[in-house]
């Protein structure tokens, strides 16, 4: 069975083409994201994990699913952004499911998760602490895709001379291009980071970011 972490955060099918009307669209989305959750909890029953963390990645899913469905309620203004913002939220709650065994944080304004800055060149700033002194460093999300990345405008992350190498206490800033975003785009992006013993790759997770401009 593929682990949730594994799943590229992609709605494939192309309800998104039968309609035109954004409400309309916002409420199935809505639907989808509470619907989609029960698979997600149903891994974390399968995993059958002690108590706490059982809570702990349920508490993330149930979470994901209100914040995520705020966003397409009341951030969302297109068809287009519906769908960034409902695939963020599915790629956030495959992250909670699969757990987080080591300390990640990406930040955007100083803010996690569901974050605001203006157009332009956006700094990223991304921490990681491995467990029991291991090392982390920066990860592929997918074979030779080192970022997940949806958005609105033409946003990219810059990968020229991307700080790769394994630290002790990982602390390094990526540059996201928005130049062209204009007021109430929304960008999503997976930056993913691997913990390493030994040059040993141990353990590897991606934690999801959503950007509203303003």
């Amino acid at each position: 069975m593929a682990m949730p972490m594994d799943f590229d955060g992609m709605r494939t099918d192309d309800a998104s083409e039968r309609t035109d009307n954004v409400d309309e669209y916002r409420r199935t989305c809505i639907d989808f994201i509470e619907d989609i959750s029960h698979d997600y909890e149903a891994w974390v029953d399968y995993y059958k994990l002690p108590e706490d963390e059982d809570k702990r990645r349920r508490a993330g899913i149930r979470a994901t699913i209100a914040r995520t469905n705020e966003w397409i309620a009341k951030v969302s203004q297109s068809i287009k952004a519906v769908d960034v913002v409902m695939n963020d939220g599915i790629q956030k709650m495959a992250e909670s499911t699969a757990g987080k065994p080591f300390q990640i944080g990406v930040f955007v304004n100083q803010k996690s998760g569901y974050t605001e800055t203006r157009p332009g060149i956006i700094d990223v700033n991304v921490k990681a602490t491995g467990r029991d002194g291991r090392k982390t460093k920066l990860g592929f999300h997918f074979k030779d895709d080192r970022f997940r990345i949806e958005s609105t405008c033409d946003a990219y992350i810059d990968e020229t001379n991307l700080p790769t190498q394994e630290s002790e206490f990982l602390d390094i800033h990526l540059t996201l291009h928005a130049e062209n975003a204009k007021t109430r785009d929304v960008i999503s992006f997976t930056v993913t980071i691997c913990e390493i013993e030994n040059d040993v790759e141990i353990d590897r997770r991606g934690v999801s970011t959503v950007v509203h401009l303003v």
